[in-house]
Parts: C-alpha cells; structure tokens; sequence
C-alpha cells in the first residue's frame, strides 16, 4: 500500500471515530430511570477481591487443569 492509500484510509477511520464520538448522546447515569433499584455499593476488599483476585484465581485453576489434564507425551 503506497503512503496515499495510507493517509487515506486513516483520514476515513479518524473521520469516522469522530462523528461516531460527536453522534453519539452522553449515557446520562445522573438522572434516575423509572423502576431504578440501585443495590449497595462495593467495598474497596470487595472491588478487589472481584476484579483481581477472582480472575487470577481462575486463571491458576484453569491452567492448572490444562496441565494435569494433558494427554500429550512428554518430550526429555
């Protein structure tokens, strides 16, 4: 792809994300919709736990699995 087509295609992409930006209205969370029940926020430990630990946690079980699991023949 020579430097024309380049610019170009990046002046379209720009151009786009821009009026997707611009078209786009603000989700406006400030004001309360009909039937809006909000429950209790999170503790920091609680955001911790749930966003750090649990997905490592998973990760280490699952790759923990992958390995015990594994029917391939070990090489030495």
């Amino acid at each position: 792809m020579d430097k024309k087509n380049a610019m170009r295609a990046g002046a379209v992409a720009a151009g786009t994300t821009l009026m997707m930006l611009l078209m786009s209205s603000p989700a406006l969370a400030l004001t309360r919709d009909d039937g809006d029940d909000p429950g209790p926020g999170l503790s920091a430990m609680d955001t911790i736990g749930l966003y750090v630990v649990a997905p490592i946690a998973l990760f280490v079980v699952i790759a923990g699995l992958v390995m015990v699991l594994d029917k391939s023949k070990k090489t030495v």
